[in-house]
Order: C-alpha cells, then structure tokens, then sequence
C-alpha cells in the first residue's frame, strides 16, 4: 500500500494525474482533500499544481461517480467511472425525482418529459453564458424554481427548488461538468460548463459490462487482495453485477490472512519489496483511508475515534501502514496531532516532521474537515 499509493518516501509520485492513477480517484465531496492527499503523495509544488491540471490541462476531471459520491479522476478513468457507475446513479435519482415532481403537482400529465425538456434548457442556457453557476440558471431558466418538499416530518426536512438535483442530473449523464470554483481551492461553489466544451467532445461513451469490469481490474490493482464485499462497498454496485465484471476478469480467490477471503488479480501475487517504516498525515476522506470498506486491518480498535457515525474517516496520522491517531488545523494554522498507539521515540519524530512539511507546504491556507471524527473535533475544543 505504500508504495503503490506513493506514501512511502523514495515512492512519491511525479504530479497529480500520478497520484490520481495511483489510488484510482481522489474523494472530491469535500475540496479540500483533493488538493491534500496530492501534497502528501507528491514531492515538489503545490496547491497549484492540481488546479493547473484540473482547470489548465484538464488531465483531471471532477465527477459524481460510485455510490453518488463527487471524485476527481485521470481522463482516461472518467469513462470507465461514467459508464461503470454515473449512468446508473443518474437512472435511480431520476426516478426518485420523478416521483417528487408528482407529488408536488409539477410536470402535468406527463413528468418524465417535463423534467427531460427542463434539463435540455438548462444546458440551453448554460450554453448560452459558457459558464455559469447554478443560482444564475436559475434566474434565467423558471421552471428551476419549481419548489419541492423534502423528508416530510423529518426534522432535517423542509421546501426547497428543483435546481440542485436538475443539476445533479445533468452532471451524472455527463453533459455538464464542474469548473474553477468561485473562491479558494477549499470552495465547493463550482462554476458549471457543458461538458463537450471543457472537453473537446465530451466523455467518449463505453459499454456498461466492459466498464464495470475496467473499473474492478483498476480498483484490484490499487486496493487488492480484498474480499468482494469491499469491491461491492466501494464502488456501489450490486453483487451480481461485480461477480459479473469479476468473471470477465483473470481473478483468483485468495486467502487474506485473518480467515477470510478474497480475490486478487492473477498476475498480481508478488509482494512488493520491504520498505522502512514510513509517516505520514493523511486529510479527511483520503482514498487510501477510504479504500476499503472491512478497516480493522488498519483502524485497529480506533474507527469510533477516527470515524463518524457514517463511516467517514477523519485526518489521521499513519505509522508503517496503520492509522495511529488524528490531527487537525488550528485557526491559526498551526497542525495539531494526537497518538492512539505507542509508536516509539523514531515514530513520533517522524509524524512530528510530516506535520512540519504540511504545515510548510499548505502555507496560509486554512481549512477544516467536512466529516470531523471525534477526535478531530477534540483537537479543536
């Protein structure tokens, strides 16, 4: 794992597209990972670096992906991830959102093409400007403000307009995609293009069972041997679908080592070499801490410290492939950590100067972990 998601000093990877390849896709739902977990991957350059290939080059593309969450991949990936994952996401919530438009009293007798004509206007209008954001579309496009209801006697509940799941849609069919956004590189308030402009044609379309099984060869190569349930887990498909794609591929069970099963590539049963024991300050939601949905491997007896209740992981400290602790940002900057474990005087010294490079290298940028685990949260009380 260290070496392959380029953690271990001598390991690094050249750039961001490396980095992306590497762990297959970068957690994007909160932005400030994505631009973290390449510092902690790479050796040289900066914030600027990601947003020169996300924005400049566009060698790397943000999208809704596995299991409707937002992720920024390599180019060539982006295909394999829509047809493999978005497509079907883009299926289910337009169903879901189908039924709201009915119960709200929208759409006439006819709301599958009321919402179809609402999306092709929408992207007439993005069209129109070339950018936009989704609070200007709603201004230009009315049917945007249609008002739906949301989780009814639920306290999280409430009313709100259709313009945040229209461009849900939108972005999952991958006719749109999100920008450079409004502010810092911690911001989540994206500027919207058509997706055949910010590519030239667009997203090129595969076949769904091809891709599926391109998408589980590339996740076995980053994250195997690995039980399938985590293959399930990770990228949200069913069992049948991935003993299908599975099966399309050249895998071998394989016994993991604690009694379990897995599968593994068969052309991937060399170990790789030794290498020394390694630190490093991992941000909330990075893919490595994120790769695998069965953790105690790495967690230990620490998830409900470095864990919400949903399953996202916090900042944590690693030591020699293994979460050791957590850490966090102070307001005024200054890189705060805490040990779970004993690692030794050799450990701590080296998790001590990992939080010294980071501090160095994210300079007076400031932010904070969209999903905090509770350790996290203590580091800042």
């Amino acid at each position: 794992m260290a070496v392959r998601h380029a953690l271990a000093p001598g390991h690094r990877a050249p750039d961001p597209v490396d980095v992306a390849d590497r762990v297959l896709a970068l957690h994007a739902t909160d932005p400030a990972t994505v631009h973290l977990s390449v510092l902690i991957r790479t050796d040289a350059g900066g914030v600027a670096r990601t947003e020169d290939a996300l924005y400049e080059k566009r060698s790397l593309l943000r999208l809704l992906g596995m299991r409707r969450s937002m992720f920024v991949v390599p180019l060539d990936v982006a295909p394999v991830i829509q047809a493999a994952c978005s497509r079907a996401v883009a299926a289910a919530q337009r169903r879901l959102l189908v039924k709201d438009i009915v119960k709200a009293g929208a759409g006439g007798t006819d709301p599958d093409g009321w919402l179809a004509a609402l999306e092709d206007e929408t992207l007439a209008a993005l069209r129109h400007r070339g950018t936009a954001t989704a609070t200007q579309l709603a201004g230009d496009v009315p049917g945007l403000k249609t008002q739906l209801t949301y989780a009814e006697g639920k306290s999280y509940g409430g009313t709100g307009n259709i313009t945040s799941r229209v461009m849900f849609l939108l972005g999952a069919d991958a006719r749109i995609v999100r920008g450079r956004p409004r502010g810092t590189w911690i911001s989540s308030q994206y500027v919207w293009s058509p997706m055949d402009a910010w590519l030239d044609g667009g997203l090129p379309v595969l076949d769904t069972d091809a891709a599926r099984a391109e998408l589980i060869r590339r996740w076995l190569v980053a994250f195997g041997p690995a039980p399938v349930s985590d293959i399930q887990w990770w990228t949200g498909l069913g069992k049948r679908d991935v003993q299908k794609a599975l099966g399309a591929l050249d895998a071998i069970e394989c016994d993991l080592g604690d009694g379990g099963l897995g599968v593994v590539l068969s052309d991937d049963l060399e170990i790789e070499d030794a290498v020394e024991p390694w630190a490093g300050l991992l941000p909330g939601l990075d893919p490595t801490a994120m790769g695998w949905q069965r953790r105690e491997w790495y967690l230990g007896e620490h998830a409900s410290r470095l864990t919400d209740r949903t399953g996202n992981i916090g900042p944590t400290v690693w030591w020699d492939g293994r979460a050791v602790g957590g850490w966090a940002q102070r307001k005024d900057g200054e890189i705060v950590w805490r040990l779970l474990d004993d690692i030794g005087a050799e450990g701590e010294a080296a998790v001590a100067a990992a939080a010294a490079e980071l501090a160095q290298r994210v300079g007076d940028a400031r932010w904070g972990p969209k999903f905090p685990a509770p350790l996290n949260r203590e580091l800042l009380a």
